[in-house]
């Protein structure tokens, strides 16, 4: 069965991917470096200020509760004033926050900084994924989305890998810096780019209002599954690599580039979800990730298998991700910001609580626990993704 919110293209009329889809693509780069950065260089910010890395890792508990609040009561804003103008604000705002982030002087200085990164980010992601739906030619709504998405791999090889490189050489404070000056750098693409700026007449509909939209209440679960799951083990492998297994932190780099080179690559096999559709693909995807993360807790000794099945895990969240974003900006076209910006509270709620959850199981019973638990939250995350409305 494809997916009925699909238009069926055939192959060798299609049209090509929009080239805006490419400065959406850097823009998902620069969010998603602060987001996933702390995690490699947490063991060198908490030598820095003296405390421990679960305590460091508050401040990413930090920015997924302010990205939480904010997709939720900001991000509803965007039908009505537009994804262009709400995303030219979130990306200033995200490069003061940053700077605040590379100059903080204690720790609790660096939480307040990553809570205001939090709440540019929460109106930044809705407005990319409403953006990148709304541009997206019929037949290639997989496809775009799946180009966008691959942000996440230029912020995993080009930005989190550089970033433990630059912790080892120069300074942690040397990364939240870089990361300011490509926010910087998005803004002005954006501000020089021709993106369109629909606006919805009315007032900004009431923050939870979408929830009464058919089929969006298993897809927010299957979301907060996923990404609790992704967080709650991310957050703690560079600790694992570094402290359970003796590696530099440098090595956390190597991790995060064989993540992004299997997310990437599964862009590559995008068109397949365009073809099947992504309600059929979605529960196979979620079990695909659950098998993925048995074989991470199976290998978690062995740095050189760790990392391949980190590569693995990059393939097979691209397609968890894709086919979240595809199903549910197809829900409702007219509210597509409303609905991404619950997407982005879900998804940065399970941030805080996969951090701040997974935190004492780790400290508790190792990184490979950690991955099992995950495992389990997936088939929590497939059986949603199944659910059919009536």
């Amino acid at each position: 069965m494809s997916n009925s919110n699909q238009a069926t293209v055939p192959a060798d009329t299609r049209p090509p991917i929009p080239a805006l889809a490419y400065l959406l693509t850097g823009c998902i780069a620069v969010i998603g470096s602060n987001s996933l950065v702390l995690g490699p260089i947490a063991p060198a910010v908490a030598a820095s200020f003296a405390s421990s890395v679960p305590t460091v890792m508050i401040a990413a508990a930090a920015f997924g509760l302010g990205t939480s609040a904010s997709a939720l009561f900001l991000a509803r804003h965007i039908d009505r004033l537009g994804a262009r103008r709400m995303l030219q604000g979130a990306l200033l705002l995200l490069a003061m926050a940053l700077i605040a982030s590379a100059v903080a002087p204690i720790l609790i200085m660096l939480v307040a900084a990553q809570l205001v990164a939090g709440i540019a980010a929460g109106v930044a992601m809705p407005a990319i994924y409403a953006s990148s739906a709304a541009i997206a030619p019929p037949g290639r709504e997989s496809g775009t989305i799946g180009v966008v998405l691959t942000g996440w791999t230029l912020s995993m090889v080009a930005g989190v890998s550089l970033s433990a490189v630059l912790a080892d050489l120069v300074h942690w404070r040397a990364v939240f810096a870089a990361v300011a000056i490509l926010a910087a750098l998005a803004w002005v693409g954006l501000t020089m780019s021709s993106l369109s700026d629909a606006r919805k007449a009315g007032p900004a509909p009431a923050p939870l209002e979408a929830l009464s939209i058919p089929g969006i209440l298993p897809l927010l679960v299957a979301c907060a599954a996923f990404m609790t799951s992704f967080y709650g083990v991310y957050g703690y492998l560079g600790d694992h690599l570094h402290v359970g297994l003796g590696e530099p932190v440098s090595a956390n780099g190597l991790a995060a580039l064989a993540y992004g080179i299997g997310f990437g690559t599964a862009a590559l096999l995008d068109g397949v979800i365009d073809r099947l559709g992504a309600r059929r693909v979605m529960p196979f995807a979620y079990l695909l990730v659950a098998a993925v993360y048995v074989a991470i807790a199976a290998t978690s000794n062995s740095f050189g298998l760790t990392l391949a099945m980190v590569a693995m895990w990059g393939l097979a969240n691209h397609f968890g991700l894709n086919v979240l974003v595809t199903r549910l900006s197809a829900l409702d076209p007219s509210r597509r910001g409303t609905i991404m910006g619950l997407n982005s509270a879900v998804t940065y709620l399970a941030v805080f609580i996969g951090t701040t959850g997974f935190g004492p199981l780790y400290s508790s019973f190792g990184f490979a626990f950690c991955a099992m638990v995950a495992a389990l939250l997936m088939l929590v995350a497939a059986a949603a993704a199944a659910w059919r409305t009536r």
